[in-house]
């Protein structure tokens, strides 16, 4: 009897076995959430949207913790009455506990999380300074802030706080725009659309009606809520500029993208023009995007902006953006060419990656540590029945992993381990080190499934997490500039925010991957408050916390 032996997917081409960079750490966690759409006949809008992932250490034992967003039971039939019931428990948002074993506990009733209304997104920062991440989470018709008592216990304290909102709310999240120390809160909404207003939209009989387009609904202006101190805000979105704007948002990301020292806010847009929102240092915004070049895909088109991030893939000072999209566009890539945006998905690798495929929780990060940040987007198309009209496109979809060399993406998801053989329909994804051992893990939330966890493996090289503690600044640290200086002269640039992706919230923690080398010559950071502070000869593989100086 002859004996085949076949090698794993992961097999390199030199015959050298190597273990996958990612394994699925789903059920070995014991996480049982399910996002609970709540899908109707109606086809209401909403319906496909969620929802979010946060990564937060609830409880201050340094372990991130995972809080997912849910739906809620809604009313059936057109026309129905603005309604979404969270009274049963399946419908409950959720936060389990890192246990630090690889498992985690579901402690939402203790932490009082169950939350209100059809949720949607998540947002985390330090609202009053406490030292305890918050909880900011989005929904259809209004939001929640639960600030953080200590002992992992949270209080909805919404009312006080001023940030209920309204409308259609998505992606948030914390940002110091005017660099006083206290952070404020920018909200993205979605569509002028609540289930009063839902339209039949697709073709004839039940199997073949679709979610309209948002291009059948006014677009919505956006939030910007100034923070007073005490996790308090007023409601600056007219005063600063931002109303002026409005916008078919899903996403958010905060960065400096002009160099100046204050950060910027991009927001991504569905089937409308993405916006970006240059900080005046006044406390004023102008929005910008058509001037720096990031609006419109190179053929000066609209795409379905849903998931985006910003940071410096090619490692030249510069933050740039990447906003996926739906099947048939094309991920957009913007490269920063001295504060001017060019649109260079084709020549870097992402075009042909992504031409058939739909994105939405999405980030820049150094999955195997080489130093270059790669792109991980979680993936699978809005409509449900899209098989049906549209063969070649699929539902559920695999995620995508392309691996950053030099500043040009291949797509390695074939050959980087089980996740990204299971086809879901994706939507948050929120990334950080979720057992502290230096390289960045990844959690997917699925529209009307189960949520996965992506252990990442792929350690070899070696890593520095910085962990910024501000004084002067907000205690986050949130909007520093970070800038590390390797033996070899080798530079790269991070930047402190918990924002991006879509729907969801990070590690706030900065990572960075270093090669082979063992030591950072140089770290410098530029606090929000102006500070500029520089330490020299780290080790690597460490945790390291920077902590702003009084000066």
């Amino acid at each position: 009897m002859t004996v085949r032996y076949f090698l794993p997917f992961w097999l390199l081409a030199n015959n050298v076995l190597t273990p996958p960079a990612f394994v699925d750490a789903t059920e070995a966690s014991k996480i049982n959430f399910v996002f609970d759409a709540s899908k109707t006949q109606a086809k209401y809008l909403i319906e496909a949207m969620g929802g979010g992932v946060a990564m937060i250490d609830a409880d201050g034992d340094g372990k991130l913790d995972l809080f997912f967003v849910n739906g809620a039971a809604l009313k059936s039939g057109m026309g129905a009455k603005d309604r979404a019931d969270k009274t049963a428990a399946r419908y409950w948002n959720r936060l389990y506990h890192n246990n630090g074993d690889g498992t985690f506990t579901d402690v939402t009733e203790k932490a009082g999380l169950r939350g209100n209304g059809y949720g949607e997104g998540v947002a985390v920062g330090d609202c009053d300074n406490d030292g305890r991440a918050d909880l900011f989470v989005t929904s259809l018709g209004g939001n929640v802030l639960y600030h953080n008592q200590g002992g992992g216990l949270f209080e909805d304290v919404t009312a006080k706080a001023g940030v209920a909102g309204g409308g259609w709310s998505t992606s948030a999240g914390f940002i110091d725009y005017d660099r006083d120390g206290i952070l404020d809160l920018f909200v993205v909404r979605y569509l002028d659309w609540d289930f009063g207003k839902n339209k039949r939209c697709g073709g004839e009989g039940l199997a073949l009606q679709a979610y309209c387009h948002p291009n059948e609904f006014p677009p919505q202006t956006h939030l910007l809520y100034r923070g007073l101190g005490g996790c308090r805000f007023e409601d600056v979105s007219a005063k600063a500029g931002i109303a002026k704007f409005p916008g078919k948002g899903l996403g958010v990301a905060f960065q400096d993208v002009d160099g100046d020292g204050w950060p910027d806010i991009f927001v991504a847009n569905d089937s409308f023009p993405q916006q970006l929102f240059r900080n005046k240092r006044d406390g004023t915004f102008e929005e910008v995007a058509l001037a720096m070049g990031a609006a419109y895909d190179e053929d000066g088109k609209v795409f379905a902006g849903m998931g985006v991030d910003i940071a410096d893939y090619d490692n030249d000072g510069l933050p740039d953006v990447f906003v996926d999209a739906l099947a048939n566009q094309g991920y957009g890539l913007f490269r920063n060419r001295k504060y001017i945006f060019e649109y260079v998905s084709g020549p870097d690798g992402l075009a042909a990656a992504s031409k058939m495929h739909s994105g939405w929780g999405a980030r820049f990060f150094d999955y195997d540590n080489d130093g270059w940040k790669d792109i991980f987007v979680a993936q699978g198309h809005v409509m449900d029945n899209i098989e049906l009209t549209q063969p070649g496109i699929r539902y559920r979809e695999t995620p995508l992993l392309l691996r950053n060399v030099g500043g040009k993406f291949s797509d390695v998801s074939a050959k980087s381990g089980t996740p990204f053989l299971t086809g879901m329909a994706g939507r948050g994804a929120a990334f950080g080190d979720l057992n502290n051992d230096g390289a960045v893990d990844v959690v997917v939330s699925s529209n009307s499934g189960a949520p996965r966890v992506f252990l990442n493996r792929a350690t070899e090289n070696h890593w520095l997490l910085i962990n910024t503690v501000g004084t002067k600044s907000n205690r986050d640290g949130m909007g520093a500039s970070v800038r590390i200086v390797m033996a070899s002269g080798r530079q790269q640039f991070g930047f402190v925010s918990t924002a991006g992706s879509y729907l969801s919230a990070h590690d706030k923690r900065v990572h960075f991957g270093l090669g082979r080398e063992r030591e950072v010559k140089l770290l410098e950071i530029r606090w929000p408050s102006g500070v500029v502070q520089t330490w020299q000869n780290i080790a690597a593989n460490q945790i390291f916390v920077a902590r702003e100086s009084a000066q």
